[in-house]
């Protein structure tokens, strides 16, 4: 008997479990506690069933709780209290700014009592009896965890702990950024049977439904009658905080009494009078456009050149990207194509002195020979540059002793000029300093000589080919005749100064 009853209250247990896990959730719009765009604001500024204050402003396309200015603050708030025990709100919102870090960041309240607009919570009062859902942006306590969304109760007793951003009094959060974002943002927060679930979208595509799960907390009692409020503030940093919808939707089961319950026969009445309503509304402007060809004409073609739809803007920037991306591939083989043409004559130039080193002239009309492969090791050419290096140090170092040598010739020619101009003959001095730097020269190109013959003869042969190189008695033929010039024209300048001087 015993077994019967515990297997009936299983029975029952399990049933009404079923009931409940099978309730159809019913949605309901309600507009009185929404707002959207286009005509989001009205001519006066005023937003229907709803007021804001402080540094928000309304638009028709968003509302602005807070610019990107210092201290800022704004808030809105709904005029009248909620008549519906469970609900789900729909926020889209878009938090911007130039700088790397952001603040202070945005909050939605469900309340007993409408805040301030300028209080010290995010723009909203503190000591609050409700819910705050905040999406905080600056990091207070320098823990690196911001941005962060995060769920905040309050019974209207409590300060709200500002340094450490309200870790120790949230009710759950997620780390998650939504700065400075493509698209717009969206946090989708539903309260269901003592059930507060926050779903947030980042922003990052247009898909409206790609919505994650932020946090969801059980046995949350709020209490009834709230107000629905949206509040953002500023600080030291700032961004612009613009909230561009917030739909809300009244949440009703199949066991519940939500709204009015219409029988089958009222629907099909209903629906058959829409229908008829419609097709007499398209029979209206066909009539109109028939009595009025011109006006139609000319308001349906009037502002089609002025304005772009969403797609055709995505089709612009995609043709403007590609259009980017075709003139940098463009100058990039541009640039490809000049690498290539002056690796092409390097290659030759190389052949042709290979093929000349080789014992191998090329005609006129023959083309070049191929290069085998290393025709010169990795170390014959170290060798090539330190041997080209050294003779570039010669040629400075002779470089320098000529000019000395023209130097001392030239402040010789000023000291000796008197006797020079008595005996027409040079002074011995002179003569003596000129031997000694010919002689010094003759050793410098000596050694040099020395140590190029010090090289190997594959280096030597690679550096230096027999066809194009100076030889050692060449160049020290070159720079004998270069100093006898040098000293025969001395002479003769001072031969001719002479003469001048006995003229006068």
């Amino acid at each position: 008997m015993f077994s019967i009853k515990l297997g009936l209250l299983l029975c029952t247990v399990i049933s009404v479990f079923v009931s409940i896990n099978t309730q159809t959730v019913h949605k309901r719009f309600e507009y009185k506690y929404s707002f959207k765009p286009p005509y989001l604001a009205q001519k006066d500024g005023t937003v229907p069933f709803w007021e804001y204050g402080g540094n928000a402003i309304a638009s028709g396309e968003s509302v602005r709780l807070a610019p990107s200015l210092r201290s800022q603050k704004g808030a809105i708030w709904t005029k009248q209290p909620i008549n519906f025990d469970w609900w789900e709100v729909d926020i889209m919102f878009k938090i911007t700014g130039r700088g790397r870090i952001g603040a202070d960041g945005l909050a939605f309240w469900y309340t007993t009592q409408r805040g301030d607009y300028t209080g010290e919570v995010f723009g909203s009062s503190d000591r609050w009896n409700g819910l705050a859902v905040i999406f905080d942006s600056f990091d207070n306590d320098n823990k690196h965890n911001n941005p962060y969304i995060m769920a905040v109760l309050n019974d209207g007793t409590r300060n709200f702990d500002h340094k450490s951003d309200g870790t120790t009094q949230l009710l759950s959060g997620c780390l998650r950024d939504f700065r400075n974002k493509p698209f717009p943002t969206r946090a989708r927060i539903e309260y269901y049977l003592n059930t507060l679930t926050v779903y947030f979208h980042n922003g990052m595509t247009t898909n409206e439904a790609d919505y994650e799960l932020c946090f969801r907390a059980e046995n949350v009692a709020l209490p009834r009658g709230g107000y629905f409020g949206l509040s953002a503030a500023t600080g030291g940093l700032a961004d612009d905080h613009d909230v561009i919808h917030l739909l809300t939707s009244s949440l009703h089961s199949t066991q519940q009494q939500g709204g009015q319950q219409i029988s089958n026969d009222e629907q099909q009445k209903l629906s058959q009078e829409y229908q008829e309503y419609q097709k007499k509304l398209e029979q209206q402007k066909v009539d109109y456009r028939k009595e009025h060809p011109d006006e139609v004409r000319d308001k349906e073609g009037e502002f089609d050149d002025w304005f772009e739809s969403d797609g055709q803007r995505e089709l612009r920037q995609i043709f403007q990207g590609q259009g980017q991306i075709h003139d940098i591939l463009r100058d990039l083989n541009k640039k490809v194509d000049e690498v290539i043409g002056k690796q092409m004559n390097s290659l030759s130039m190389l052949t042709a002195v290979y093929s000349q080193s080789q014992g191998q002239p090329i005609q006129p009309g023959q083309a070049p020979m191929q290069m085998p492969a290393l025709p010169i090791g990795r170390q014959d050419w170290d060798t090539l540059v330190a041997n080209n290096q050294l003779m570039i140090n010669t040629i400075a170092e002779l470089k320098g002793f000529i000019i000395d040598v023209s130097r001392k010739s030239d402040s010789l020619l000023a000291a000796g000029g008197g006797g020079a101009a008595a005996g027409a003959a040079v002074n011995p001095q002179f003569l003596n300093d000129i031997r000694d730097s010919v002689n010094h020269v003759k050793q410098t190109v000596a050694g040099v000589a020395q140590r190029l013959t010090a090289t190997p003869q594959v280096a030597a042969q690679a550096a230096c080919p027999n066809i194009s190189c100076v030889s050692t008695t060449m160049l020290l033929m070159v720079v004998t005749a270069q100093l006898g010039v040098m000293f025969l024209y001395t002479l003769y300048k001072e031969r001719k100064e002479a003469q001048a001087k006995k003229f006068f």
